[in-house]
């Protein structure tokens, strides 16, 4: 029986898997490096170990729903977004690049891992559909309850006054 062939650690002509149920086309993400600051010796003045990943948000896979949301978790670390507002009077938001850095570590390699990383725990926040809320309306038996605790709450004070004579 033969056995299928293995895959390449993920990374492939079907792009990197980042969250489940979503690959990113190798070519959507972009990496820069450059020369991190702080402790690390000499390293840190001939290494260039900062790792920084730019993405697209309009080119990963995602619906606009959860794009919609990765925005709004992504903050300040969108740049180049443009804010328009549609026939409907709403404001919507395109293009921008989501740029993340990472410089914990002395190896780019390490410090490449936890930009995807950070690209992993965004898209997995993005996809968690918010709860809707519901009004709902206390029950007239808590709401005489609230009141009557109110009332022996209000007793109770009254009779701490003393007898002033």
């Amino acid at each position: 029986m033969a056995r299928p062939a293995p895959q390449a650690g993920g990374i492939g002509e079907h792009g990197v898997p980042i969250a489940p149920g979503v690959r990113v086309p190798d070519a959507v993400l972009r990496f820069a490096f450059s020369r991190s600051s702080g402790p690390g010796g000499q390293n840190v003045n001939k290494l260039e170990t900062k790792a920084e990943l730019r993405v697209a948000i309009d080119d990963l896979p995602l619906s606009g729903r959860v794009k919609g949301r990765l925005r709004t978790l992504a903050g300040d670390r969108i740049i180049g977004a443009e804010t328009y507002t549609d026939q409907e009077g709403r404001h919507r938001t395109r293009a921008g690049d989501l740029v993340l850095v990472a410089r914990e570590f002395r190896s780019q390699s390490q410090n490449k891992s936890a930009c995807l990383d950070k690209l992993r725990d965004l898209i997995v926040q993005a996809q968690a559909e918010p709860k809707v809320r519901r009004k709902t309306r206390p029950s007239r038996g808590s709401v005489e309850r609230r009141l009557e605790g109110k009332k022996h709450r209000a007793q109770i004070k009254r009779g701490r006054g003393g007898a002033s004579e």
